[in-house]
């Protein structure tokens, strides 16, 4: 970590570890509870002006970051493995050409399990991706339908089998609390994904999100609050019995095999964000920064190939919005993160914050070791709660 050292109060006194987020924004077909920037891929994916785009992105940002090692990249969507594992290569190589690549440097990219993806894997490999994460959601053929996902639970068994012969690091995903679901199908369903041997599993809650087809109606027979915590317990349990650490709010892994790039987020690192709709944050000696791309993956195109600059929204974090930032990421890790790490990181000293840390600790959401902000036990069960003590 690059550390530089300033007298005045208020400055960062170092500067975090920095990342690299891609974005892909293309997929096969839109899953009806997904609200992330994608869209349903036609024909022509114009995969080499896309690459194109995100080198002149990345070659825009290079003033901000300049001389910082880069230690984790992630590339995410959409659905990557669209691509060909040669356009893959392309843009690694074009990377490692303009930043300063850690020689062990994590690349994670989202994967499907369709077969005709799990071809590509071998390439994905090749090109320098040490890191897969399969987006499974489910081993349930009717649930997977219902979730509008295009695979079915042997295409997912095979592309985990595939993908675990060939890197040493693989996600799951899954998600529970689905329509229909009982504890047993949700037991089956992360049971199924441990027996795989992937020493990463991500386990979400399937959410309502606004503006997505399941937020406007959504699906029968999803679990109600009660039924949901039962699954939810029930699959953490599972977990934790299989030996997996509940490392982060949807995070389970084996010892050594945590996301590092996830982590850097949560520890409010700096990570760059590149490509259409892409989100950002660069610290500097004065004040932190948060980026964001042009949308649509037309407009985003259009502005890389006329004018970079102008498909960068730049906004300063307010001071008085660091503390919230800061917490919002900290308090989704299990073991939280050194204290120091607030005045570090954000240049606000603890003690402008002493009253909401109290607040946090009286209603016992907050542990009171006084070296770490750390989730307590009820802290981690009502997140929001606690986070609210930070607003």
């Amino acid at each position: 970590m690059q550390t530089i050292h300033f007298s005045q109060p208020g400055h960062l006194t170092a500067l975090p570890p920095l990342s690299l987020y891609i974005h892909i924004p293309w997929c096969v077909r839109k899953c009806p509870y997904c609200d992330f920037n994608s869209h349903q891929a036609k024909t022509d994916l114009a995969e080499q002006a896309y690459i194109d785009a995100l080198l002149t992105d990345l070659q825009t940002e290079l003033p901000n970051i300049w001389g910082r090692p880069v230690e984790t990249i992630f590339i995410g969507g959409g659905t990557p493995s669209l691509f060909q594992a040669a356009s893959i290569d392309r843009l690694l190589g074009g990377i490692r050409s303009l930043v300063r690549l850690q020689p062990q440097a994590e690349i994670t990219m989202e994967a499907n399990p369709g077969t005709f993806e799990k071809e590509k894997f071998q390439g994905f490999k090749e090109a320098g991706i040490t890191r897969l994460s399969i987006g499974v959601q489910s081993f349930n053929d009717n649930a997977l339908k219902s979730l509008g996902r295009i695979h079915d639970h042997r295409e997912a068994l095979s592309a985990i089998e595939y993908a675990l012969n060939i890197f040493d690091r693989v996600n799951v995903d899954i998600m529970y609390a689905l329509p229909g679901q009982t504890v047993q199908t949700a037991l089956n369903d992360i049971q199924t994904a441990i027996a795989t041997g992937a020493n990463h599993i991500s386990a979400y809650h399937l959410t309502m999100e606004p503006n997505t087809p399941f937020g406007h109606t959504p699906p029968k027979g999803l679990p109600q609050d009660e039924a949901a915590q039962d699954i939810e317990d029930a699959v953490h349990n599972a977990l934790y019995a299989a030996g997996f650490e509940h490392y982060e709010t949807s995070a389970f892994a084996r010892t050594g095999h945590q996301c590092r790039h996830n982590l850097n987020y949560w520890q409010f690192g700096d990570y760059l964000g590149i490509g259409a709709g892409a989100h950002g944050k660069i610290s500097y000696p004065t004040h932190i920064e948060r980026t964001t791309r042009k949308r649509h993956p037309n407009d985003y195109l259009n502005a890389m190939q006329n004018n970079p600059a102008s498909a960068i929204e730049r906004k300063t974090v307010a001071a008085s919005d660091l503390p919230f930032e800061f917490m919002m990421n900290a308090l989704r890790l299990t073991n939280g993160v050194p204290a120091e790490w607030l005045p570090e990181r954000t240049g606000i000293p603890a003690a402008r914050i002493t009253a909401q840390i109290q607040a946090a600790q009286e209603r016992g959401l907050l542990d009171t070791d006084p070296h770490y902000f750390r989730p307590s036990e009820l802290g981690r069960r009502f997140l929001n709660d606690l986070l609210q003590c930070f607003l």
